[in-house]
């Protein structure tokens, strides 16, 4: 072996030695996972579980951090500026990546920040108020047509993943339909059980309430499979509709410049964490699936999700308001 072989040799070595202790003495103190909405919602309740299991596999606290603001931007903004330890971490949905598309934003998830693992994957569900005369998504499809821009359908707000998820189905079916978004789905509730409001697309958490009680009439299911909170009610292709297939999902990422070790340990007890029987148990039942991945497969997730949302709103000629 030549001396410059040697040399590589060792810097290889030495590197993968700094590796190994990063991870063996992380975390050394209590870790904070930043949530970039108000207490309460989907996020938070599923962030708050992995906390507890996270807290059992790093032996320190796991402490969530709720931090509502600008499109995730305030949350954005605080784990930029932490120190890149893996001691901060975030979680974030598709929301944190469309925001960016259609508002002024310095930060590019992926090449601003370190992606850990994606958590979850939830779809949604296609509800129309029983007024409606559409038993079946061809149904709906074909009185949305005969009648354009008179249904109405809310969201979350503009560039939320559900307005998103209807210009999508709008772009596929040939549709053409009345935004009307609110700054949260309790209030679109009201109006959609109320009649004032046609359809949505609804969490599946969220509306199986609605739906049981006669209150909201369900269609079909936005994710590539039927899901097993719903296991009798089709998925879009099934009910006609064929290439639409969204699925919302939260995942965690860490400030840019993390150890790749700390963020490699992470991940994993982030999949064992998500993959374990009691938080699968738990996700099912708010109908959501475990995920967990990989730091390098999240990252090229984050990117498919941003080209997929960047083509939509330059068919849709969705802007930010």
């Amino acid at each position: 072996m030549n001396a410059r072989t040697c040399m590589k040799a060792l810097a290889l070595l030495f590197a993968l030695l700094a590796l190994t202790s990063h991870a063996q003495t992380y975390p050394s103190r209590p870790v904070r996972v930043l949530v970039p909405l108000a207490p309460g919602g989907g996020m938070d309740t599923v962030t708050r579980a992995l906390a507890l299991q996270l807290t059992d596999a790093f032996g320190q606290s796991v402490v969530v951090d709720n931090r509502p603001g600008a499109g995730s931007q305030v949350a954005l903004e605080i784990l930029s500026s932490a120190a890149p330890d893996g001691h901060t971490l975030m979680m974030l949905s598709a929301t944190t990546v469309i925001f960016p598309l259609l508002y002024d934003s310095r930060f590019d998830i992926v090449r601003d920040f370190a992606p850990v693992s994606q958590v979850t994957a939830q779809g949604y569900a296609l509800v129309v108020h029983p007024s409606l005369p559409a038993k079946s998504v061809l149904d709906l499809v074909k009185h949305a047509r005969v009648n354009p821009g008179k249904l109405n359908y809310s969201s979350s707000g503009i560039g939320s993943p559900i307005h998103m998820t209807t210009e999508l189905f709008q772009i596929a079916t040939g549709t053409k339909m009345t935004h009307v978004p609110y700054k949260g789905m309790g209030a679109a509730y009201a109006d959609l059980v109320g009649g004032r409001i046609d359809l949505s697309f609804a969490t599946i958490i969220s509306s199986q309430p609605h739906i049981k009680s006669g209150r909201l009439r369900v269609l079909a299911v936005t994710p590539g499979k039927r899901a097993p909170a719903m296991p009798d009610v089709p998925t879009l292709g099934e009910a006609g509709v064929p290439g639409v297939v969204v699925v919302n999902w939260y995942g965690l990422i860490a400030p840019k410049g993390a150890p790749k070790g700390v963020v490699e340990r992470i991940a994993s007890d982030t999949i064992k964490a998500a993959r374990s029987p009691e938080m699968m148990k738990r996700l099912v039942a708010d109908g959501s699936e475990a995920v967990g991945t990989r730091p390098a497969e999240f990252a090229a997730h984050v990117r498919d999700e941003h080209a997929m949302w960047a083509r939509v709103i330059k068919q849709a000629g969705i802007r930010g308001q």
